[in-house]
């Protein structure tokens, strides 16, 4: 599963890597802790007078369809394997895609002293996760939320937890994001499938402090969040992990 990310980018160094505007993601500030119904920025298209849009909107994690009643779950992941058939997420799969920028995601290995965290990433600077999105009008303002899919770990993550994101090539983003309703859904599946395996090849994983631990007193401001660290043999969890944690001490 994804159930917390990193976005180190900036409001202006998104807009320029994915080519959109962004007047409603003017407030976002980076971050090394979106948590679950937190804002974060998603890139989507839509149709605006005719004409095809790619926004890079603010965002609140957890998917609420306009038919959803409140209160009622806001899913903050999407199986890939149910995703184009499950009631709460087939309309937006259909029709409402967006990508989810992200430098990482965070999972957890259940240790002897607690839950060590532990930080997946790519050689590249910033990942792309596909996503789904809603907009649900609340009074006289529209509120867009979102969820990420998910598929069976393929990368250094399977040491630690048996789900990742799934990540999408760059030459995949365009046909991910037209808002045109997909016909062919098992094209579009294996096309995610094909995409998050080769990002999965480039993935590490190296433990991160257990500052992480609790939103409630870390400061999602703070880079070090993602700093790695040395732990102690007995907490070690697998040797591609230990040698990718050294390997990013050693060089730091």
């Amino acid at each position: 599963m994804c159930g917390r990310f990193v976005v180190p980018s900036t409001t202006d160094e998104l807009l320029s890597v994915f080519d959109a505007t962004g007047d409603n993601a003017a407030d976002w500030k980076p971050s090394y802790s979106v948590a679950p119904t937190d804002p974060a920025p998603v890139v989507r298209e839509w149709i605006h007078d005719e004409t095809v849009q790619r926004d890079l909107d603010l965002a609140s994690w957890g998917l609420k369809p306009g038919w959803a009643k409140q209160g009622g779950p806001a899913p903050i992941n999407a199986r890939l394997e149910s995703v184009a058939s499950n009631g709460m997420f087939r309309s937006a799969f259909a029709s409402q895609r967006c990508l989810v920028p992200m430098a990482g995601y965070y999972e957890w290995q259940q240790m002897d002293d607690g839950k060590q965290p532990y930080f997946l990433h790519s050689d590249s600077d910033l990942l792309a996760a596909a996503g789904l999105y809603a907009a649900r009008q609340e009074g006289d303002v529209w509120k867009i939320t979102f969820t990420i899919i998910t598929r069976a770990a393929r990368d250094t993550s399977g040491e630690i937890h048996d789900r990742m994101p799934v990540f999408l090539t760059l030459d995949v983003w365009e046909q991910w994001l037209r808002p045109e309703k997909i016909t062919d859904k098992e094209e579009v599946l294996s096309m995610l499938d094909r995409s998050s395996i080769a990002i999965a090849k480039t993935m590490t994983a190296y433990p991160v402090a257990r500052t992480v631990n609790n939103v409630r007193t870390l400061d999602s401001e703070d880079q070090r969040l993602i700093e790695p660290i040395r732990i102690n043999s007995q907490y070690r969890v697998g040797s591609s992990i230990k040698v990718t944690a050294e390997k990013n001490l050693s060089t730091s």
